[in-house]
């Protein structure tokens, strides 16, 4: 079964089939998958555990419950050795978040599919997919879109997996940041040189537990030079969107009021990530490209 870690070593031609089968799920496509998942974060997540688990449900796979805080590895167990159980006791498929960047390197040798929830600040895969295919449903395309990512960037695993995924499909990347956070990508710290150029504007959550951002800004003065303010969204052209992974920082990277403004599609990258890991949680069970 094929494991789904990072989009670095994503074929185009996977992203867009998984895209597509993503776009079949929210037009009423069914798909019954036998088979039993666990879902292992041990970071906290709202959006991506919860989602997985209604893919899940919606696939009709048995879904193992597992708490961090009540297993064998406060007792010292490896993930390898966790995961390991796991596909002893005959589960399917894993979908792990985890603190440690690359963490799945440790898991060659397994033979159950592990699907990356989220490693460090190293890669989201799923968070990847349903960006792009809120990006596809609403330009038809992502060749030549113009994006630009705003926040955070070396300490985003959504700013690198998109990155990745974005530029291998022939979009437009830009990055803005203060220096500090810049990281191995060439960035500005301008967003209003990029605003009326762009036509989707990606948010990203100021990282408060990797990093203090006092000791660079207040959270006013973030706002003020780097946030998606009132007047820069005047700025933008007509048909350009707003996009955040969430959760949001209201008032920090982006004011109150955009959240759920009309050119916003924030809540529709939640529903959209859904279909991406149904159809994702099917590639990895049926090995389908």
């Amino acid at each position: 079964m094929p494991n789904v870690l990072s989009m670095d070593n994503m074929d185009n031609a996977v992203i867009m089939a998984l895209l597509k089968r993503a776009d079949e799920f929210e037009k009423g496509a069914r798909s019954v998958q036998a088979g039993t998942a666990v879902n292992l974060f041990f970071e906290p997540s709202t959006r991506t555990k919860m989602s997985f688990e209604m893919a899940e449900h919606k696939l009709g796979m048995t879904v193992l419950p597992f708490e961090t805080a009540a297993s064998s590895i406060l007792k010292g167990e490896t993930l390898y050795d966790t995961v390991k159980t796991l596909e002893a006791i005959g589960v399917d498929a894993v979908v792990i978040r985890h603190e440690e960047e690359a963490y799945y390197e440790e898991l060659v040798g397994c033979s159950v599919a592990v699907i990356n929830g989220g490693d460090g600040s190293g890669q989201h895969p799923t968070q990847s997919l349903l960006d792009l295919l809120t990006i596809h449903q609403e330009f038809g395309r992502i060749e030549g879109i113009h994006v630009t990512i705003v926040g955070d960037i070396a300490h985003s695993r959504v700013a690198k997996s998109n990155a990745s995924a974005l530029e291998k499909l022939g979009a437009k990347v830009s990055f803005i940041c203060p220096e500090e956070w810049s990281g191995d990508y060439q960035t500005s710290e301008k967003l209003d040189d990029f605003i009326s150029d762009t036509d989707v504007v990606m948010m990203l959550r100021v990282q408060h537990e990797r990093h203090a951002v006092s000791a660079l800004f207040s959270k006013e003065d973030y706002h003020e030079k780097y946030g998606l303010t009132l007047e820069r969204e005047r700025k933008m052209k007509d048909s350009a969107i707003i996009m955040h992974p969430a959760p949001i920082n209201r008032g920090v990277e982006i004011a109150d009021s955009l959240v759920e403004c009309e050119r916003s599609r924030i809540f529709k990258q939640m529903a959209n990530g859904v279909y991406v890991r149904m159809a994702v949680l099917e590639y990895a069970m049926k090995g389908r490209d």
